[in-house]
C-alpha cells in the first residue's frame, strides 16, 4: 500500500497524537530531492538503535519525552524541545513516555 505524502504548500498537522500513540506508525510526511520529513511514533520503551544520516539532521519532540542519544552522550528531550546534528554522527533514541518526534533530514545529493 503507498503512504500518501504531502503536496508543496499543502498544511500538515501535528497535532500530539495522545492515546492514538499505540496505533499508529512512523511515516514520511513528505520527501524532496533535497530534505526529508519523518513523524516518528514511539511508545514509551522503544529504542532505536545507533545509526547515522547521510546529511544534517533536526529532532523536534513534539509530544512526551525520548532520551536522544548523541555517540554516548545522552539528551533528554520533552514537547517543544529540539536540536540538531551534523551529517553523520552517530545516534540513537529512546521513548521515556509515549512520543513523537519530527525528524527532518537534509540529504546531501553531491556526495
Amino acid at each position: 500500500m503507498a503512504i500518501n505524502h504531502a503536496n508543496p504548500a499543502e498544511v500538515i498537522h501535528l497535532q500530539p497524537l495522545g492515546s492514538k500513540i499505540d496505533s499508529t506508525k512512523t511515516y514520511t510526511l513528505f520527501k524532496t530531492d533535497v530534505m526529508e520529513a519523518i513523524r516518528l511514533v514511539m511508545p514509551a520503551g522503544k529504542q532505536i538503535p545507533e545509526h547515522k544520516a547521510r546529511g544534517e539532521i533536526t529532532v523536534h519532540c513534539l509530544e512526551g519525552a525520548v532520551k536522544f542519544f548523541v555517540g554516548e552522550t545522552p539528551h533528554e528531550l520533552s514537547a517543544g524541545d529540539m536540536l540538531y546534528l551534523e551529517a553523520g554522527k552517530l545516534h540513537a533514541v529512546e521513548a521515556i513516555e509515549d512520543s513523537t518526534v519530527l525528524v527532518t533530514i537534509f540529504l546531501n545529493k553531491a556526495s
